[in-house]
């Protein structure tokens, strides 16, 4: 009947454990990612408010620096009276428009700070508003020199002056030109375009300051989510690699040493290895016993039970190489061919089983009865001398006795018994010796123990 097969019992699964590590590793990945896009967001917002800062800052210089190049050029011209700076103040104002495309280029940015924006559309307008003071000065100062009005733009050439000042003399005129362009009210409106000009720049520094330090608490958040999610990915990691030498390595290792020195294996480690140790375990114990069967049946006689002639053989080889005093005794079943001829082999059999177990039972567990032959046995007693000669005979005698007065079916028989000592082990010569008394037993009568001994006698009773 098949033995029930064993359970594993308690034990982490290495599967489950790569399941769930997988998982993990997958959702804190995730994790990482959304983060790291996050953070990506955040610094790209970062360098768009940096980028937008820089480019209001530089179109707010353009238009000062487009106001103030218009004053100057026109100052240039009302006290030099020199037409290339009127040509230069219509340049700038009609051809390289630095102020109006300045502005034009801010409105991308007005949305982020719609209030800023309005401050310098301001700014423009009152620079524009002072371009109509600064022209009607061109138009005094050009009169009072009497230059030709067809060198000047077509709005400076219809611009017309007011009755009083078409009266003045070309002196007037000039000095009335100076005075437009260097007069209180003239410096208010400068200063009222640079103070919106101002008043821009402060509005988008704040702005930017405070979008900047929402972009750097979003990008601060951020690294921290990934510094947590780097470190739970560190720790994982470690508790992988130590869950891989407790369940994997550590196993292995020990399954190697088991298997090198022919042992069964530890249950350790994962559930897969304690299973695989217990079925390792199983095919080991049904191999030992398949080998120590086969190991039985090779060194046993099949018929009797006790050891056949090769084991004997080995045993003698045993006692030559670890010597200790001993004594062999050759055992033959007298005329066991008449038995088999007249009572048929079977009864053969049995009588050999009979004689067998009577000598197994007659000597001690450390002594090795054999069946060498047909109807021949051997002894190989341990650890005795010739004192003890008389114990040996007296078991002898007591199996021939048993044999020739049998309470079973069995004819009777009888045995005779040839011996020999040695006090160093199995000699080479032993077993002649044992075979010399075992003959003179036969020639005197069988049924009877001999011992060989030396000297003259050669052999006693």
């Amino acid at each position: 009947m098949d033995k029930p097969p064993k359970k594993p019992g308690k034990g982490i699964r290495i599967r489950t454990v790569n399941y769930g590590m997988i998982f993990i590793s997958c959702l804190l990945y995730i994790l990482l990612i959304s983060a790291t896009i996050s953070a990506s967001k955040n610094y790209q917002s970062l360098v768009k408010t940096t980028d937008e800062y820089i480019a209001c800052q530089e179109y707010a210089a353009q238009i000062a620096d487009g106001s103030n190049y218009l004053t100057e050029q026109i100052r240039l011209y009302v006290l030099t009276l020199e037409p290339e700076y009127a040509d230069a103040y219509f340049t700038e104002a009609y051809t390289n428009k630095r102020r109006e495309k300045a502005l034009e280029s801010l409105e991308q940015y007005h949305h982020s700070s719609p209030e800023a924006f309005e401050y310098l559309q301001s700014a423009l307008n009152y620079s524009n508003q002072l371009m109509a003071r600064e022209i009607y000065a061109i138009k005094l100062a050009a009169l009072s020199q009497g230059t030709d009005m067809g060198k000047f733009p077509l709005n400076v050439q219809e611009l017309e002056l007011n009755e009083e000042d078409r009266r003045l003399s070309p002196e007037e005129m000039t000095a009335k030109a100076r005075k437009i362009i260097f007069d209180d009210s003239y410096q208010d409106s400068k200063a009222l375009i640079a103070s919106n000009i101002n008043f821009f720049v402060s509005n988008t520094i704040d702005n930017t300051r405070n979008e900047q330090q929402a972009s750097v608490a979003g990008l601060r958040q951020t690294m921290k989510r990934q510094q947590i999610f780097i470190s739970i990915l560190f720790i994982l990691n470690l508790i992988t690699f130590i869950m891989v030498i407790i369940l994997i390595v550590k196993p292995l290792q020990l399954y190697i040493n088991c298997i090198k020195e022919e042992k069964q294996l530890e249950i350790t480690g994962a559930y897969e290895f304690r299973y695989l140790a217990l079925t390792y375990n199983d095919i080991y114990e049904i191999k030992a016993s398949h080998e120590a069967l086969l190991r039985h049946r090779a060194e046993h006689d099949p018929l009797t039970g006790i050891i056949n002639r090769g084991a004997f053989e080995q045993m003698r080889e045993f006692f030559k190489v670890n010597p200790c005093p001993l004594a062999l005794l050759i055992i033959d079943v007298d005329k066991f061919k008449l038995v088999n001829d007249g009572y048929g082999h079977e009864a053969g059999d049995q009588i050999l089983k009979k004689v067998a177990a009577l000598i197994k039972d007659s000597f001690r567990a450390k002594d090795y009865p054999a069946r060498i032959g047909g109807d021949e046995f051997a002894v190989i007693v341990t650890e005795v001398t010739q004192e003890m000669k008389a114990t040996i005979l007296d078991k002898a005698n007591r199996m021939n006795e048993i044999l020739s007065h049998p309470t079973d079916s069995l004819p009777p028989v009888s045995l005779s018994i040839g011996g020999a000592f040695s006090s160093q082990g199995f000699s080479d010569d032993l077993y002649s010796k044992a075979d010399q008394a075992l003959y003179l037993v036969k020639e005197h009568g069988r049924c009877g123990c001999r011992f060989y001994e030396d000297g003259p006698s050669d052999v006693s009773e």
